[in-house]
């Protein structure tokens, strides 16, 4: 995307000083740029390229003890306080198999990176921030109170980037993949389903078969998917608060998908918003963003994954939720799980209402 038509750097800090209280993605869109070129305009007065590659990233977050990560989407945002640990580097998907921070990274969208550093209320808020080839956001890591200021400042060392130039080129922003089914291979794709041992199974399966993840859950039908009413959601997080029993929630964007698992202890909505403001975990969601809405049971070897999965009107993935399986720190909640599942209404009560 040519920079030609767009405000220039000097034009955009100005923008930032006269809206000091505006979240960096809002005054973006307001600009009509993406939050890495309002990043970027900073360069020199606040923020640091660095480079973006996870393996530099993650050595360096693992480093700076507790921390906040933020992963986010259009519809939703999951922060986490903890410290980065036990990171598994990989070309294609890397992670970080921790709690409470726990990350799948997929680095080719690992494009653009800075260090900034921000004057707010109370203090200097210091970020490692990482975007894609659009611009976008991927995944931020804000240190805390606690945080280690000599490995951040060797961290900014370390990974700075030749190029500290206070403009970003980005690329046209990729549109999301609408729903791939293909009803002439409903029976194949049941069939495949019931003979699954794992839920990484379901990609290689729905790929073979020229379909993606929700074409395949708007025909596979029953005993395997039942959509339900997009009120399920609200009812689905209030009956988890209420049983007080733990999950696990993916949130994600193409480049980095974000873990928590535990209980939910204050639900606090706000207009549109359903906020998650729990100490050590915060989740935004956008309630009215969700179009479509899916009780997911795929086999293991385990007994069955039951997910609830939430798609956007253009068919992108907002948020999967899974009960905590035996084995893990936390409590085993599938057979409580799986009964709030049970209770939420469909699509059809939903139409009939």
């Amino acid at each position: 995307m040519a920079l030609d038509n767009f405000p220039s750097p000097a034009d955009i800090r100005a923008a930032r000083t006269d809206n000091p209280k505006m979240r960096e993605r809002d005054l973006a869109d307001k600009l009509g740029i993406s939050e890495a070129q309002l990043i970027a305009a900073h360069v020199g007065q606040g923020a640091t390229r660095i480079n973006a590659h996870p393996d530099g990233i993650m050595a360096a977050a693992c480093a700076l003890g507790e921390v906040m990560a933020l992963t986010r989407n259009e519809s939703c945002v999951s922060e986490v306080v903890g410290r980065y640990d036990n990171y598994h580097p990989g070309s294609h998907a890397a992670m970080i198999l921790n709690e409470p921070i726990d990350l799948r990274i997929f680095p080719k969208f690992w494009m653009t990176a800075f260090a900034v550093e921000k004057e707010i209320e109370g203090g200097l808020r210091r970020s490692l921030q990482v975007f894609d080839a659009a611009g976008d956001a991927v995944h931020k890591i804000f240190l805390r109170d606690t945080s280690d200021l000599e490995a951040y400042a060797q961290a900014v060392a370390t990974l700075r980037h030749d190029d500290q130039s206070d403009t970003q080129e980005v690329a046209p922003r990729a549109a999301t993949e609408p729903a791939r089914s293909n009803p002439e291979k409903a029976d194949a794709l049941r069939d495949g389903w019931s003979k699954m041992t794992d839920t990484h199974q379901f990609f290689a399966m729905a790929k073979r078969l020229k379909m993606n993840r929700l074409g395949a859950y708007r025909i596979v039908g029953a005993p395997f998917v039942r959509q339900l009413a997009t009120e399920a959601v609200d009812r689905m997080l209030h009956a988890v608060h209420a049983a007080e029993i733990p999950i696990m929630i993916f949130v994600g964007n193409r480049g980095c998908i974000q873990i928590h698992s535990g209980a939910l202890r204050n639900l606090k909505p706000m207009g549109p918003w359903q906020n998650v403001l729990d100490p050590g975990f915060d989740m935004h969601l956008r309630l009215d963003h969700v179009a479509e809405v899916y009780a997911v049971d795929k086999p293991t070897k385990r007994g069955a994954a039951i997910s609830v999965e939430a798609f956007d009107a253009q068919g992108g993935l907002i948020f999967q939720i899974f009960p905590v399986p035996a084995g893990r720190a936390l409590p085993d909640s599938r057979a409580e799980w799986k009964s709030i599942v049970d209770a939420l209404p469909d699509l059809a009560n939903e139409e009939v209402a």
